[in-house]
């Protein structure tokens, strides 16, 4: 058998790995990542939450439409600024009961509340389109979602 014939019960990934590096290399995706942000000071991180592209009579509103107008947007909190915690035991994995301290919220508004905040405040995160890392001093409202059954 020579060298260009191919033996069909070989693998192919065999025979680029036994090459020298110089000829052919095969390249292994990059590992994928998680991040954390931690906003730092009088700030929160908030998500976003879009607009539905149908108004309450059934048109179809496309994106231009809605961004132009809207003065204001809705994003949910996800991450708020915290003091450093407390140097304290190390939480095994059988410790379920004591959750792990994260240190105190510093920016006056909680984990997961709704709040609205002007459309042109705040810094975009470049990896998530959805994310904007907002000072507190922007947040205009907090907004509470009560539904029909609840006002009666």
């Amino acid at each position: 058998m020579s060298a260009k014939t191919r033996d069909p019960k070989r693998d192919p990934r065999d025979e680029a790995a036994s090459e020298p590096a110089g000829e052919a290399a095969i390249i292994s995706p990059p590992p994928r990542v998680s991040r954390h942000i931690q906003p730092l000071g009088p700030r929160v991180l908030v998500r976003v939450v879009r607009s539905p592209d149908r108004s309450e009579s059934g048109l179809f509103l496309p994106a231009g439409a809605k961004d132009t107008h809207a003065e204001a947007l809705l994003g949910e909190v996800i991450e708020v600024a915290r003091t450093m915690p407390k140097a304290g035991p190390v939480l095994d994995d059988d410790d379920d009961d004591e959750a792990a301290d994260l240190g105190a919220n510093v920016s006056g508004i909680p984990v997961g509340a709704q709040v609205l905040f002007p459309k042109d405040q705040g810094l975009a995160v470049p990896w998530d389109d959805s994310l904007r890392l907002l000072e507190v001093r922007h947040v205009l409202a907090l907004v509470e979602t009560i539904t029909q059954d609840e006002l009666q």
